[in-house]
């Protein structure tokens, strides 16, 4: 047996952690070119717990500008590393993550105009160096997120800076709203018509015809999204498409390789077919089966191994 043993990356979201930690990774960025061929506005939904997050972390530092010379480090081992697409490190990265905006209704817009302002002055500071001078003082003029976002995407498209947009939990915050069937009524407002979370996606829409080039927003349920209507119908719902069913998540077979991986390291008490079987009851099936292609077997995040 081996002295070395890869970490788990149990409730790690950073890919950079992730890679400089050595931890042990299934490799996902085979499905990058793929994305690429699709439409720019992708929209992904799978249960709590499959590893949104970590894959979002991925391709945002694999598209960062600024990640470029860490390339090799970061991917230099991994399909995409072998692979690389010509949009790689080529945008400044709008990241937004929704999980933490208060769900209330009274409170919502304030929340997200609040989370939105911190994450927009970062970008300010971020990319300085790529963007107009003094473009951080005259956003923080702007009222609210919406206006900000509105003057962020127009002053990028005069420096000639394309934004790639990451929004995750996109529904965390609506479906606490949905939790009480009492502000149904409330959260319809906000959806449909002139609703604030309206608004702001129809800003993202719209930004769409000049700096903003693509959009990545994820979360556990399509509700939200469907009742935004018009509000981002530019979106297209990859969810259920076969092509992509495994992009998070585990297969049986990474499970086995995992598990293969690790007996080398510490002594099991089972065979591998023994441990699967184990698993099945828990989590087999915990997954979307493809369409087309038949069942496939899939595994969520949050397995430990022993």
């Amino acid at each position: 047996m081996s002295n070395y043993r890869k970490r788990i990356p149990y409730g790690m979201m950073n890919f950079v952690d992730v890679r400089e930690r050595d931890c042990y990774f299934v490799d996902k960025t085979r499905f990058i070119p793929l994305m690429e061929q699709s439409n720019m506005f992708f929209f992904f939904i799978r249960p709590r717990r499959f590893g949104k997050s970590l894959t979002m972390s991925m391709l945002q530092h694999y598209y960062d500008v600024l990640d470029k010379d860490k390339f090799d480090e970061l991917y230099g081992d991994l399909y995409i590393g072998k692979h690389p697409t010509d949009e790689r490190n080529s945008y400044l990265i709008i990241n937004l993550d929704f999980s933490i905006i208060d769900g209330t209704l009274g409170n919502y817009k304030s929340s997200l105009d609040e989370i939105c302002y911190t994450e927009f002055c970062i970008f300010c500071d971020k990319y300085a160096s790529f963007l107009p001078e003094g473009i951080k003082q005259e956003m923080k003029q702007k009222e609210g997120a919406v206006s900000q976002l509105n003057y962020l995407i127009k002053e990028c498209d005069k420096a000639g800076q394309g934004i790639y947009l990451f929004i995750d939990e996109y529904d965390h915050f609506t479906n606490d709203i949905l939790s009480d069937a009492g502000r149904l009524k409330d959260y319809e407002s906000e959806t449909h018509g002139e609703g604030y979370l309206r608004k702001f996606f129809n800003t993202i829409k719209a930004g769409t015809s000049s700096a903003l080039k693509r959009c990545f927003v994820t979360g556990v349920s399509p509700v939200t999204m469907d009742d935004l209507t018009s509000g981002f119908n530019i979106g297209t719902n990859y969810s259920t498409s076969p092509e992509f069913n495994e992009l998070v998540g585990f297969t049986e077979e990474d499970v086995r390789e995992m598990l293969d991986y690790y007996r080398t390291t510490v002594e099991f008490h089972h065979s591998t077919d023994e441990l699967i079987e184990k698993m099945k009851p828990w989590y087999d099936n915990y997954c979307f089966a493809k369409q087309s292609y038949g069942r496939t077997t899939m595994y969520n995040s949050n397995m430990v191994l022993y």
